[in-house]
C-alpha cells in the first residue's frame, strides 16, 4: 500500500462523486486505461477496487469516479471523503487489457457495454467508443455522464426481473454485423454473460470481445 491525499471531491449526484488523489507515490507511474487500483477502507484488509479515469504521472494526480450503491465499506468511504483526507492504495494493476486493436486501430470501432461501475473505464477510454449502459436511475446517470464528457451514451433503466436486458442486447447487436467492431463488456457478471451469449449467437468471434466482471450480487472481490 502507498499513501495518497484527497486533493478534491466534487459531488455530481447523490451517489456519484469525482475524487482527485495526489501524492509523491502517484508520480512516475506507468498507467494505461483499464488498469485498476485498490484502496484500503481503513479497517483490516478491507479494500475496494476502482478504475481510474485519468492519471497524471508528472504531477502525481489520479482521478476516480466513485459510485455509492448499497451500504458497504466502499459506499461509506466514498460518501464520507473530504478534501485533505488521506488513504492508502495499491496499484495500478492489470484488470482489463485494452491494448491491441481494441484501442490502437482507428478503423476498429469499439462498443462498451456496462453499468454505473463502468463509467470510470468509459471516461478513461475517451469519447470514441459507443457506450451502452444499464443503470438504476437514468435521471441520475445522464447528467453525470454529461459532466464527464459521455453525454451521447445510450442508457437503459434496470427492471427488477432483468427484462431490460433484451433492450441492451438489441442495442449492442446493432453493431455485431460489422466485421471490424470490437466489444468490451463490463459491470455486472450476469449481464455480461447474457450479452456475450447474444454476441456469440450472432456470430461474433471471441477475439472481438473483451469481458471484465466488476461485481455480482452477494459477492466481494471480483476485481
Amino acid at each position: 500500500m502507498r499513501p495518497a491525499r484527497v486533493a478534491a471531491v466534487e459531488t455530481l449526484s447523490p451517489r456519484f462523486r469525482l475524487v482527485d488523489l495526489e501524492g509523491e507515490a502517484l508520480r512516475h507511474i506507468a498507467w494505461t486505461p483499464g488498469q485498476k487500483v485498490q484502496i484500503s477502507m481503513g479497517s483490516g484488509l478491507s479494500a475496494r477496487t476502482y478504475t481510474p479515469m485519468s492519471w497524471d504521472a508528472d504531477s502525481g494526480r489520479m482521478r476516480l469516479l466513485t459510485f455509492a450503491h448499497g451500504e458497504g465499506p466502499g459506499s461509506r468511504w466514498a460518501s464520507d471523503l473530504r478534501e485533505g483526507d488521506t488513504c492508502q492504495f495499491f496499484g495500478p494493476r492489470r484488470s482489463l487489457d485494452l491494448s491491441g486493436p481494441t484501442l490502437a486501430s482507428l478503423e476498429s470501432p469499439v462498443v462498451l457495454f456496462g453499468d454505473e461501475t463502468s463509467f470510470g473505464l468509459a471516461a478513461a477510454m475517451g469519447a470514441d467508443p459507443i457506450h451502452v449502459f444499464e443503470v438504476s436511475d437514468v435521471s441520475e446517470s445522464r447528467p453525470v455522464l454529461e459532466e464527464i464528457g459521455l453525454g451521447q451514451a445510450t442508457l437503459i433503466e434496470r427492471s427488477a426481473d432483468d427484462a431490460h436486458l433484451a433492450a441492451a442486447e438489441a442495442q449492442v447487436l446493432r453493431f455485431a454485423a460489422s466485421g471490424g467492431v470490437h466489444f468490451v463488456l463490463t459491470g455486472k457478471a450476469s449481464s455480461i454473460q447474457r450479452v456475450n451469449r447474444a454476441l456469440r449467437a450472432a456470430g461474433v468471434v471471441a477475439s472481438r470481445v473483451k469481458t471484465k466482471a466488476y461485481w455480482a450480487p452477494g459477492k466481494v472481490g471480483l476485481d
